[in-house]
């Protein structure tokens, strides 16, 4: 069947189409994609603004036609932090409905955590054995360890890129101080983290998904996207380090030169690298490998598992 995700997150409201069936890998066969950024579209009550949820209605009914355009079976609709976390969302879920017809199922931060860790552990396999999980969306930071498909602890942080960002380095060109000032900050909330996961012991490969962690495994060296999705593609520690001062330094423009960053991305940059620093020391991380499916394929996946063999 050809299924559909939409995905309504922090900076992005995505559509990914897909044929599948049970016990098969599902293949994509579409895109949609657009650049909403609701974390940075809430008032100063935490409110999604007017503006902001027309956007949305806008934007899911745009994608709703491109999966009819695509012939989907069914819309897996879900959101994430911005949603879950605006103190409107009721409203907002409800005047989504109303006008489009889709039911926003809002995933809570474990829930996001596990679907992705299921999707990191159907890429990579068993002989992956214990694994531990790090993504960083837009408005959260999940982090995952098991040596099952359902994790033995997850836990979702408010640590994501676009959040931070807007929350401590505006501006074209990061403020030394407040650069400090987010390093203490995202160390001390996953450091309260740190013993729930050292507790299982090391695991035994260490992977990371989301738009943040490619980015900045592509400016350290690893291939680009034209190399193929079975490309390995690593992120170390040591080079991290060494690109998070230099990021610093940068402007947004020139960010969004570096290979792999797009424009849209590139104010993230920064914030998401001292989240990705941060929880790699923490943990005790020297390298960790990127993995090319994440939430989205987790829901597909799930979905899957509850559909009847034919």
């Amino acid at each position: 069947m050809r299924l559909g995700v939409l995905d309504v997150g922090s900076n992005t409201v995505h559509l990914l189409v897909v044929d599948a069936h049970p016990g098969a890998r599902p293949l994509p066969a579409h895109s949609h994609k657009a650049e909403l950024r609701l974390a940075e579209l809430l008032d100063e009550r935490g409110a999604i603004a007017p503006d902001g949820v027309e956007r949305l209605i806008g934007t899911v009914r745009e994608a709703l036609h491109a999966a009819e355009d695509k012939g989907c079976e069914e819309v897996l609709p879900f959101a994430t932090s911005a949603v879950r976390e605006a103190t409107n969302a009721d409203a907002v879920l409800a005047r989504v409905k109303d006008e489009t017809g889709v039911d926003l199922q809002v995933l809570t931060g474990e829930e996001e955590a596990r679907l992705t860790f299921l999707a990191a552990r159907r890429w990579f396999g068993w002989s992956a054995g214990k694994l531990l999980l790090l993504d960083i969306g837009g408005g959260s930071l999940e982090v995952a360890y098991g040596i099952d498909e359902d994790p033995d602890t997850a836990v979702s942080l408010p640590l994501g890129a676009g959040r931070l960002t807007s929350g401590w380095l505006p501006g074209d060109l990061a403020d030394t101080e407040s650069v400090k000032a987010l390093r203490r900050h995202v160390r001390a909330q996953i450091a309260r983290t740190v013993g729930e996961f050292r507790r299982f012991g090391r695991p035994d490969h260490v992977v990371a998904t989301s738009k943040t962690f490619k980015q900045l495994a592509r400016i350290a060296g690893a291939p680009g996207s034209g190399d193929g999705l079975y490309v390995q593609r690593v992120l170390s520690r040591k080079s991290l380090e060494e690109w998070v001062p230099r990021l610093a330094e940068m402007t947004v423009p020139e960010r969004a030169a570096l290979p792999g960053v797009s424009e849209g991305r590139a104010p993230q940059l920064l914030a998401g690298a001292l989240v990705a620093e941060g929880a790699m020391d923490l943990l005790g991380v020297e390298e960790l490998e990127i993995c090319p499916w994440a939430l989205r394929e987790g829901v597909i996946l799930r979905r899957l598992d509850h559909l009847p063999e034919e």
